[in-house]
C-alpha cells in the first residue's frame, strides 16, 4: 500500500511556522493513519547539487579497495565514526547489505570533558576523513558537511515549528525541541551505500519486505532523510543514474495504526521522521514509527546500488528522556542491541 506523505513548503516553514500546525498534526500526532514522516518541498537551490555530489561519493567510497575503507574505522567509537561494513547486528546476523560513513557535519571535536567523552565515544568522538588526496573520493569531507548542514539547518527550523505542538506532549515542560537539537554536540548523519543483490543471492519473488534494511525506530529526536539514488554498475565507466530497480524497492513505514505503508521522497525534498527519543520525552504520546528497506527484483543482471544520506538529530547524553533514561543510558542500551563490541564497554 502506498499513501500520500503530508508535506510543506520550505519557503512558509521560514516565514511563518505557526501557520503549519494542522500539517504538523496530521504527520507527527496519534491517529492511526499518521506515519511520523513529513516532506519539506521548495528547498533553497543549493539541495539537488549537494545530494547528487555526496550520494555519487557514496558509491565511489564503497568501490575502494577494502584495506583502504577500512583505513577509516573506528573500532574504538563502536564503528560510530568513519566507516562500517558487517559490524552492525540487523535481523539477527552481521549486515553486510550495506555500507556506512558517519560524522558529525556540525562539530568536528565535541567539546565535552574528557571523563565524558571517554564514557560516550560512540556519541562525542571526533569525526574521521578520508584523506584529502584519497583517490576517487576527493572532496569527501566538503561534500559530506554541504549536504549534513543543509539538512540540519532544514530540521532546526522544522524543530521550532513542532515546538507549539511537540509542548502539548512534553513530560517536562520546560524543554524545547528546537534547542535540544541546535544546542547538542551528539548530531550525527549516515551515509549510506546498499550494495546490490549478490549472484549467491538473488532476489526472490517473496523476498521479505526489509530485505534491504531491517525493521527497526531512529534513537533521535528527528530524523533527516534525503530521496536516496540508484546507480547501476558500469564495467570500467561511471555508474549511471537509473530509476528504481523495482515498483517494489524502498522505504516502507508502519503507521501508528499498523499498516503497512510504502513511502516516495522526491528528489528535491527532504523528509523528517520521529525518533524514540522523542517518543520518550512525550511518554510515548507521539511514537515513533517502525520502517525499513526492501530491495526489489532487479531485471535482467545489473548491478544496482541505492545511496542515501539521513541526518540524526538527537539530544546530549546527560539530557532526561524518561524516568528511567538519559539519552545517553536509552542509547547505549541501543548499540548494543546492533553491536557485540557496545556490550564490553
Amino acid at each position: 500500500m502506498s499513501t500520500n506523505v503530508v508535506s510543506i513548503s520550505y519557503q512558509t516553514l521560514v516565514s511563518s511556522p505557526s501557520s503549519l500546525q494542522t500539517s504538523i498534526e496530521e504527520a507527527f500526532g496519534s491517529h492511526p493513519q499518521a506515519l511520523g514522516i513529513i516532506l519539506v518541498k521548495d528547498l533553497p537551490h543549493a539541495y539537488p547539487a549537494y545530494r547528487e555530489r555526496l550520494l555519487k561519493l557514496a558509491y565511489k567510497f564503497a568501490h575502494l579497495d577494502e584495506n583502504v575503507r577500512e583505513k577509516y574505522a573506528d573500532p574504538e567509537s563502536i564503528y560510530s565514526y568513519g566507516w562500517s561494513h558487517g559490524k552492525e547486528i540487523m535481523n539477527g546476523r552481521p549486515d553486510t547489505l550495506k555500507g556506512s560513513y558517519y560524522a558529525n557535519p556540525v562539530v568536528d571535536v565535541p567539546k565535552v570533558g574528557p571523563a565524558v567523552k571517554a564514557e560516550y565515544r560512540p556519541f562525542y568522538g571526533d569525526n574521521v576523513w578520508p584523506d584529502k588526496n584519497e583517490t576517487s573520493v576527493e572532496g569527501f569531507e566538503e561534500a559530506f558537511k554541504n549536504l549534513g548542514r543543509f539538512v540540519f539547518d532544514v530540521g532546526c527550523q522544522l524543530a521550532t515549528a513542532c515546538q507549539p505542538f511537540v509542548s502539548k506532549y512534553l513530560t517536562d515542560a520546560s524543554l524545547s525541541l528546537p534547542q535540544l537539537i541546535s544546542t547538542s554536540q551528539t548530531t550525527k548523519a549516515r551515509l549510506l551505500h546498499y550494495f546490490p543483490p549478490s549472484d549467491d543471492s538473488p532476489i526472490a519473488e517473496d523476498e521479505p519486505i526489509d530485505s534491504w534494511c531491517g525493521f527497526h525506530k531512529d534513537n533521535s529526536l528527528l530524523t533527516g532523510l534525503c530521496s536516496a539514488i540508484f546507480l547501476r554498475e558500469e564495467l570500467g565507466k561511471e555508474p549511471v543514474t537509473v530509476p528504481s530497480p523495482s515498483p517494489t524497492s524502498g522505504l516502507y513505514i508502519r503507521t501508528r495504526g499498523g499498516d503497512l505503508t510504502k513511502v516516495l521522497i522526491p528528489p528535491d525534498c527532504l523528509a523528517f521522521q520521529t525518533g524514540e527519543a522523542l517518543e520518550l520525552v512525550t511518554a510515548g504520546k507521539l511514537r515513533a514509527t517502525p520502517h525499513c528497506v526492501r530491495v526489489g527484483q532487479t531485471q535482467g543482471e545489473a548491478k544496482i546500488s541505492r545511496e542515501t544520506f539521513a541526518l540524526f538529530m538527537q539530544p546530549d547524553t546527560h539530557q532526561r528522556i524518561s524516568e528511567s533514561d538519559t539519552f545517553g543510558s536509552f542509547s547505549k542500551k541501543v548499540l548494543e542491541e546492533h553491536y557485540q563490541e557496545a556490550r564490553l564497554m
